[in-house]
C-alpha cells in the first residue's frame, strides 16, 4: 500500500485514543498511585502522572522504532519475562508505601490482652500527627519516569506487532507511538490529578482518612503485583 493511500490521520487519532485508554490498566494505576499517594498538592500528583507517561513514551518510541526498523520481534517468553517484573516492581512500590507507613508511626502491630490471651493485629493511629510542612521543588520526579520506562518495555509487544504489520512507513509508525504516547501521557495525568484531590481534601480535613487512603494505595500496588508475578510466573509456566 502506498503511503499517500494509507489513512494516516485516522491511524493517528486512533493510536491517541488507544493511549487513554492504555493509561487505565490496572498495573499502571496500581504503580502511579503509590506515587499520588506520597504527595500533597494536585499540581505535583499530575506532574506524577506526566513523569511517568514520559518514560512510557520513551521506552515506547525507542523500542518501537528498533522494531519497526529492523522487523525485530519479541517473542512470548520475553514479553512474558517483561510483565513478571512488572509485577515484582509493583509489589517493591507497594511495599514502600507500607513501609513508609510504619515508619511514620501510623501503621504498627499492636498487642493487647483480653481474659488472659494475647491478641495481634494491624493498628492504625486515630489521633492527630505533627504537621509537616514540606517545602519541595516541583519537578518531574525520576522514579514514575523509571517505572513508566519499565511498563513501555512490558506494554511493547502487541503495540509493536501492530505497528510492524500494519503502517508502511517509519515515519508514520515514529508518529503512530508519539501520538499513543501523548495519548497515555495525558490519560496518566488526568487520573493522577483525579487520584490525589480525595488525598489533598483528606490532608486538610481528616489525618485519619489520609492514612487510609495511602494504606490502599499500597496494599493494591502490593496485592496486584502478587497477582501479576504468580499468574506469569506460575500460571502462564514462566519458569518451567
Amino acid at each position: 500500500m502506498n503511503v499517500a493511500e494509507f489513512p494516516i490521520w485516522s491511524t493517528l487519532a486512533l493510536g491517541f485514543v488507544l493511549g487513554l485508554r492504555h493509561a487505565l490498566d490496572a498495573d499502571h494505576l496500581a504503580a502511579v498511585s503509590t506515587f499520588v499517594s506520597e504527595e500533597r498538592n494536585v499540581l505535583r500528583s499530575t506532574l506524577v502522572g506526566v513523569s511517568w507517561g514520559m518514560g512510557h513514551t520513551a521506552s515506547l518510541l525507542v523500542f518501537g522504532l528498533a522494531v519497526a526498523a529492523f522487523r525485530l520481534a519479541l517473542t512470548p517468553r520475553l514479553s512474558q519475562f517483561l510483565e513478571f517484573l512488572v509485577g515484582l516492581m509493583l509489589i517493591f512500590l507497594g511495599g514502600n508505601v507500607l513501609l513508609r507507613l510504619a515508619r511514620g508511626g501510623a501503621l504498627h502491630v499492636h498487642r493487647h490482652e483480653h481474659d488472659g490471651v494475647e491478641h495481634t493485629h494491624l493498628h492504625v493511629h486515630l489521633g492527630k500527627a505533627e504537621h509537616q510542612h514540606q517545602h519541595r521543588t516541583l519537578r518531574l520526579g525520576g522514579r514514575p519516569f523509571v517505572v513508566g520506562v519499565v511498563h513501555g518495555l512490558a506494554g511493547t509487544a502487541a503495540l509493536m506487532m501492530l505497528v510492524v504489520g500494519a503502517l508502511p512507513s517509519l515515519l508514520l509508525a515514529a508518529g503512530y507511538i508519539l501520538i499513543f504516547g501523548v495519548g497515555s501521557i495525558g490519560g496518566m495525568a488526568v487520573m493522577s490529578l483525579l487520584m490525589s484531590v480525595p488525598l489533598v481534601l483528606a490532608i486538610e480535613r481528616l489525618q485519619l482518612m489520609e492514612r487510609l487512603i495511602r494504606l490502599a494505595a499500597g496494599l493494591f500496588s502490593l496485592g496486584f503485583g502478587g497477582y501479576l508475578a504468580w499468574e506469569v510466573g506460575l500460571i502462564q509456566s514462566l519458569f518451567r
